[in-house]
Formats: structure tokens, sequence, C-alpha cells
């Protein structure tokens, strides 16, 4: 998975080279996703019964965040659909994202062209085996993990504010139960991988 996010973001800049990108200095960003997931456990004694394995399915959820150039900070939840329920992933993360508009430089100008964006990035996530109201009690915390992702998209400006496209975000992570002592025995630890299929409509709040 290493090798995969080195390729996005090398491919993110040469397309950034190549052709028209977003020029924002700074900005505040919001995303309502829908769509599906597939996950699996693939390494490690609880592999079998690996969180993703588990709440595979129907997904979803939002995300915000801030970008200052190509980095940016992340804040997503996400909610699964299973037949024993709702399961839900919640996560912070750190990492860069690259946006290229296509189409005419008139329909570019008008913010209302296609575009292909590209990121990578590393987070850091909890699971709950239900839905759950906030705050978190640490009793409700069934699974922890670090994750690393990388991500490709295509969309339409629909305004200077708002786009709608598909992004497929494509994970491998490193996950522990929630257990005293948990991220040093490895009787509770696994390893698995989370792809997912998402519409995403998003708002954008340009400040710079």
């Amino acid at each position: 998975m290493m090798g995969l996010r080195t390729a996005l973001v090398v491919a993110a800049l040469s397309l950034s080279v190549a052709t028209p990108a977003s020029a924002d200095v700074f900005k505040l960003f919001g995303e309502l996703h829908g769509g599906g997931m597939y996950g699996k456990g693939t390494a490690g004694d609880l592999k079998d019964s690996a969180f993703f394995s588990q709440a595979k399915g129907g997904a979803y959820g939002v995300l915000v965040g801030a970008e200052l150039v190509f980095a940016d900070i992340w804040v997503q939840h996400h909610q699964y659909i299973t037949s024993d329920g709702i399961k839900t992933w919640s996560q912070i993360g750190v990492g860069v994202h690259f946006t290229t508009d296509l189409g005419s430089a008139a329909d570019i100008k008008a913010h209302t062209s296609p575009y292909l964006e590209m990121g990578a990035g590393l987070w850091y996530g909890i699971a709950t085996g239900a839905q759950v109201m906030p705050p978190l009690d640490k009793a409700q915390v069934t699974d922890q993990g670090f994750i690393g992702e990388g991500r490709i998209g295509i969309g339409k400006h629909l305004s200077s504010i708002f786009d709608f496209g598909l992004v497929v975000p494509v994970s491998y992570g490193y996950f522990f139960r929630d257990k005293v002592g948990a991220a040093n025995n490895l009787s509770t630890n696994y390893r698995g991988i989370e792809v997912e299929a998402l519409l995403a409509l998003r708002a954008n709040i340009k400040l710079l």
C-alpha cells in the first residue's frame, strides 16, 4: 500500500503541472458521503473478525477538513449498514490532496468544469459495534487502528462552492482491540484492507 500512496502522489503532482489545478491557498470544506464499503482482514490472530470485514456493505457519513495549499487535515465519521445493525468508524488524519480542473478555460473560470482529484494520508480511527450517541464512552469502542490511505475521485464543479463526484479511498491498516495492553499483545492485533466507493457532495469555503 505504500507503493500505492507514492504512485498517487506522483501522479497528482504530474497532473498539477500538466493541467490547470486549484489555486486556493486556504479553505475549509465539508462532504456528505453515501455508497458502499468492502473490507477484509489480511493477517494477525483476529483477521477473521476484522472490523471492516464485519462492517462491509452500505456506507454513509461525513468528512470535514481544512486545506492549506495541498496539505490537509481531516475528521471523518462513517456508519455502515449490516445485518447486525449499524457499526461506526471515526477517524482523524493528515495528508495531501490535489484537484485538477478539466475541460475548457471558460468552464474552469465559471466553476462548472469536471475535475480529477487524488490524495494520500495517514489516519487514526476508532470503531464501535453499534450506533452510538456522543459523547463516546470508552466501553463502546471495539477496535482502534492506524491507516494509510490513497484515494482518487472524479466529479464536477457545480458552482464556486459546491462539487459533486465519486471518490474511491483504498486503505491498509494495523488494528487492535480495545483492551488494556492491546497494542503490545499480538493476540489482539490484526491487519486489514478497506475499499470504499462513495458519492460525495462537497461544500468549499475559500478563505484565501
